[in-house]
């Protein structure tokens, strides 16, 4: 029999093989011996997202002519990206507080794991403010998030909001069950932060996260307005839950995780579900 005479791959076996690394891949992120290697990910990740975020606009006011809008929120992104590249199987790259809950609102993290990611996030972010205020010498509340000068509470709100949503639609759409993992992931979520940045960024700062904000504006004693930037991440997550459910049905389990992945025939995976 030549080459071209060979009978075509079993498409059910490698369906089969997907679904196996996939399924032990979510047993390794459930595995509660693992959770400090999860936690440690989740600190040095959030650390250095908010190194950028923030740091890029601080600089900026140390050496005046130095900052770029554009370059202060295509960084963020391409942090993301690098983040989820490097750690993403270990901690699933959450990074952002309205993430964490939207995968366990999904019902694929689950709720007793959030507090302390939530904790971590916000203790890594302020680390980094601190760090930043030492090294940069300048107020870490110019890292800050703050609306627009032009900008009404309610509009900055609103921004945040749907920014949000349009990024926790994306990290649903490209992650595998509460994981950021892959080339995939990573484009689709660092360029989306980017993007949002670049037209919005004026408007509210495009945070789109609660610990970027809590960070800097915290060290920077400057709060007045940091429930914008609680809320609207928060809303917009759980919108994108609901939208979530609308495109691929209901997540948590195998079979929410293998949905998440683009798998159109999970009961192939999982012959209980046939």
């Amino acid at each position: 029999m030549t080459a071209d005479q060979q009978p075509p791959a079993n498409d059910t076996s490698l369906l089969q093989q997907f679904a196996a690394d996939a399924e032990a891949r979510i047993q390794d992120f459930a595995d509660p011996h693992q959770e400090w290697r999860r936690l440690c990910s989740e600190f040095v990740g959030t650390f250095f997202l908010v190194l950028v975020a923030a740091g890029a606009p601080m600089v900026g006011k140390l050496y005046p002519g130095t900052f770029s809008q554009a370059a202060a929120v295509i960084a963020p992104g391409a942090m993301v990206m690098a983040i989820i590249m490097f750690m993403g199987k270990v901690s699933g790259a959450h990074l952002n507080p309205a993430v964490s809950c939207a995968f366990a609102l999904r019902g694929d993290f689950p709720w007793r794991r959030v507090p302390g990611y939530i904790v971590i996030q916000l203790l890594a972010a302020t680390t980094a403010a601190l760090f930043l205020q030492w090294l940069v010498t300048v107020s870490a509340k110019e890292g800050g998030s703050y609306p627009g000068s032009s900008t009404t509470d309610f509009a900055a709100l609103a921004t945040e909001a749907i920014l949000t949503f349009g990024l926790v639609s994306v990290i649903l759409g490209t992650a595998s069950g509460a994981q950021n993992i892959g080339i995939i992931a990573a484009i689709g979520v660092g360029s989306y932060i980017a993007l949002a940045g670049l037209w919005a960024a004026s408007l509210s700062g495009a945070s789109m996260n609660p610990a970027r904000t809590f960070g800097p504006n915290f060290v920077g004693a400057e709060l007045s307005t940091y429930w914008i930037y609680l809320i609207g991440p928060l809303v917009g997550a759980a919108a994108a839950v609901g939208f979530a459910f609308v495109l691929r049905g209901r997540g948590g389990g195998r079979s929410g995780s293998l949905a998440g992945q683009g798998d159109l025939f999970p009961e192939i995976a999982d012959p209980d579900k046939a």
